[in-house]
């Protein structure tokens, strides 16, 4: 049976229907020679296959193509040809979030410690959560679900030391910016739930002091202009 997939505004009609990765490389050498992608170890531990299907972000080489099929680059990103798309700013995000070990602490390491950051360490960075994200999307100043959840991951680690630095830094285009949508919880490969990693992160900012500076403009003794028909004060 021959089923007909779009890649990049092109339509081709394969015999069947089978992995996409797959159908990638049979595209590239009998088909189209130009057509570019990117793959690494097709087994779902890289990312770099990482694409949308009918809107959707998927690893190519854990997708099934099916008839009518649409495949399109990675959103929010500058694509640097077909498939490929330029990743060296979501990487920065790294960088800007400061998710990497800083300054190790002399502490001893149990399972359990293991274990409370074993999920964060499963992100294989396949950008996925950023093409799905409507607030980078919007702002590409924010520092993004990766490099939040990464950054959750060395607050959350025992080596570190310096998890103050950590905390301060994601406060401005961080994690007061995201809306909490779930987006990059749905498409996330590894299902890390990015979304509650930035709600632990509010919760760790607002135990060292800081605040949603969204709500700075509001004030708890303004009128609501509201008549409820009594007299909270008693007379």
């Amino acid at each position: 049976m021959m089923i007909k997939v779009t890649i990049c505004n092109k339509e081709y009609r394969l015999e069947n229907e089978d992995n996409l990765l797959k159908i990638l490389h049979l595209i590239k050498t009998t088909k189209n020679q130009s057509l570019s992608y990117r793959s690494g170890c097709r087994s779902g531990v890289c990312g770099s296959c990482a694409l949308r299907v009918n809107g959707v972000e998927k690893l190519a080489c854990k997708t099934v193509l099916k008839d009518g099929d649409v495949i399109e680059p990675l959103k929010n990103s500058i694509v640097i040809k077909d498939l490929i798309v330029d990743l060296s700013t979501q990487q920065k995000c790294l960088q800007t979030a400061k998710a990497q070990l800083e300054e190790k602490a002399d502490a001893v390491i149990t399972p359990i410690d293991e274990k409370n950051i074993d999920l964060q360490s499963n992100c294989i960075l396949c950008n996925s959560c950023y093409s799905s994200c409507p607030v980078y999307e919007v702002n590409p100043e924010f520092i993004g679900p990766f490099a939040l959840t990464r950054t959750y991951r060395y607050i959350n680690d025992k080596k570190e030391k310096n998890t103050q630095t950590k905390i301060k830094t994601v406060q401005t285009n961080g994690i007061w910016d995201c809306t909490l949508c779930g987006n990059c919880n749905m498409v996330c490969p590894e299902h890390i739930d990015i979304k509650n990693d930035i709600m632990m992160l509010r919760n760790k900012s607002v135990q060292a002091g800081f605040s949603d500076p969204n709500m700075a403009s509001f004030d708890g003794d303004f009128d609501t202009g509201l008549d409820f028909g009594f007299n909270p004060n008693g007379f």
